[in-house]
């Protein structure tokens, strides 16, 4: 799906989300060397592992999450090296010890020849021995079709935005369209809408697992949390690693 409209609503919603960086930062810290995240977004994480002096690069397909990626880069005086590509056909030309795609990258391949064609490539990039780790939230949904507020309110200059969200489940395809009404009340009262939309494809525990194998990954830990829980049924992630046989 094209991120482009979505960007300035993503970063708003997330600059604050801090759960996963300690992990894979701990992961980086771990295996050391050069460290490729995929679906790099506007940086959170590429910048977060910058700034502890770890070699990134942070593969992003949108040009507008890599404008902002590239801003909080340059704001936190941090240096990371962006490339535009698309996860399921990027060719870098050189291998790495780990690599990451945080925070529901992997939910943006709609279709079996999609994730294939990533895995392949994310096989193709890992050294002998290297890890892929990634995270996937837990299909879990509320009232399809329902319109609600989930306490997403921000305020800038421009005025109070709240946002809305709608969802709708295909549950023969898994896939989760989320659509979102930001309602924006200017200082003189005048009042505004954005709607965007977000795809996503979720995953199952053993889909994934196979899927991996299919690629030549060997599954090495499945989590429930960042901390190493067990994946259990009150589970809000499920935390994978993998190792390139």
């Amino acid at each position: 799906m094209d991120y482009d409209p979505l960007a300035s609503l993503y970063v708003r919603q997330n600059e604050r989300y801090y759960d996963d960086i300690h992990f894979y930062a701990r992961l980086a810290e771990r295996v050391g060397g050069e460290v490729l995240e995929l679906g790099a977004g506007a940086g959170r994480v590429s910048v977060a592992l910058a700034r502890r002096g770890v070699p990134v690069v942070g593969l992003e397909l949108s040009a507008g999450m890599l404008r902002f990626a590239r801003e909080y880069a340059a704001r936190e005086g941090v240096t990371v090296e962006w490339v535009q590509a698309d996860m399921r056909s990027f060719e870098l030309e050189r291998r790495f010890g780990l690599i990451i795609a945080p925070f529901n990258a992997l939910m943006h391949l709609y279709t079996a020849a999609d994730q294939a064609a990533a895995l392949t490539r994310i096989a193709a990039h890992l050294e002998p021995g290297g890890t892929f780790a990634f995270d996937l939230y837990v299909p879990r949904f509320g009232p399809s079709g329902v319109l609600r507020h989930e306490g997403e309110t921000f305020e800038d200059a421009a005025g109070r935005h709240d946002v809305f969200v709608m969802q709708r489940i295909d549950p023969v395809r898994q896939l989760a369209t989320t659509e979102y009404l930001v309602d924006t009340v200017a200082p003189d009262g005048q009042l505004t809408r954005q709607h965007r939309t977000l795809v996503q494809r979720y995953y199952t525990r053993y889909e994934a697992e196979w899927m991996l194998r299919a690629a030549g990954l060997e599954v090495t830990s499945v989590s429930g949390s960042f901390e190493g829980d067990p994946l259990e049924e009150r589970s809000a992630y499920m935390v994978f690693q993998a190792r390139h046989a």
